[in-house]
């Protein structure tokens, strides 16, 4: 493995090494990554044996990678089967559903209109662990926290919030309500209250730091070993920031807010190796039934088209 990463271009060697450098290492969130952005596209399942085989140049370990499976299986993200000594694994049900509204938000682009309403969620009486609870599974969501056991959103909608509160196990849902405020001035009081923009601008621009190399890179082809470990870091490291913006829109947002930047390197990275990693992916990875199957129409159309070849 040391001689094959001397092979690599540099800028790829770099990322692997900073991910590598990561402590603790973690093993399952790479994975969700790469069930969400390869895998779920494919039919959505692969056996233990490829996918240990596709984590193994990022530095998970088999045993990490047994490890990781196993937790995920725990939670709920995905569903084990056994064929002999053979196993495979494929998001659960609950795994798939969370799955939609995620891969809608990481590959969608910057917000635009807005129509000035706000999603609220309140938890009154609630206990401290089920407010808290609550409130993980909002602010993962992109959620502010305005006071207490008080959340709110500009985007999403009172019927989105309940599916993804039900889907998080929250079936006896707290209150929720749609607002407006009474103008511009109280919408960026509520940003300045509910939201760390400062902290999410900076690691927008640390993306763009660790990123905005590999763009010279990946102007020419790419060995598909390589755009796989480019497509799989850049995403993933892309979804921890973006999952917990709020999107809001341009008016309520500074004027040289790093995100729309971050969205363009992201997006021409990515349209750039996507085909060359889908070759790993197809020489790599299989199913108890063989092959992986062709991937799905939607996946096309992430970041506004992708190449088909």
């Amino acid at each position: 493995m040391h001689s094959r990463m001397n092979d690599r271009p540099d800028v790829t060697t770099a990322l692997v090494t900073r991910f590598r450098r990561q402590r603790p290492l973690r093993g399952g969130s790479l994975i969700i990554t790469v069930f969400g952005d390869a895998i779920a596209p494919r039919g959505g399942a692969i056996t233990l044996a490829s996918l240990i085989g596709l984590m193994a140049p990022f530095g998970l370990t088999e045993r990490l990678v047994r490890t990781s499976v196993a937790r995920l299986a725990a939670d709920d993200w995905l569903a084990g089967r056994r064929l002999g000594r053979l196993s495979e694994y494929r998001l659960s049900p609950s795994g798939k559903q969370r799955f939609i509204e995620a891969t809608r938000r990481i590959y969608a682009g910057p917000a635009s209109d807005w129509s000035g309403r706000w999603t609220l969620v309140l938890t009154p009486g609630a206990s401290p662990a089920r407010r808290r609870r609550v409130r993980e599974t909002l602010l993962w969501e992109g959620f502010g926290e305005l006071a207490a056991g008080v959340l709110a959103h500009p985007a999403l909608t009172p019927a989105e919030t309940l599916g993804h509160l039900e889907a998080a196990g929250h079936g006896d849902a707290p209150i929720l309500l749609e607002a407006r405020s009474a103008g511009a001035g109280p919408d960026r009081q509520l940003v300045a209250q509910g939201w760390d923009l400062r902290e999410l601008a900076a690691r927008y621009a640390r993306f763009i730091r660790n990123f905005e190399p590999v763009l010279p890179a990946v102007r020419g082809p790419l060995a598909p070993a390589d755009a796989f470990l480019v497509r799989t870091l850049l995403v993933h490291e892309y979804r921890k920031i973006h999952l917990r913006d709020p999107l809001l829109p341009p008016s309520l947002l500074p004027g040289d807010w790093p995100g729309t930047a971050a969205y363009e390197v992201c997006r021409t990275v990515y349209e750039r190796v996507f085909l060359a990693a889908e070759q790993h992916l197809v020489a790599v990875a299989a199913r108890l039934d063989g092959r992986l199957p062709t991937p799905e129409v939607s996946v096309f159309r992430r970041f506004a088209g992708l190449p088909r070849g």
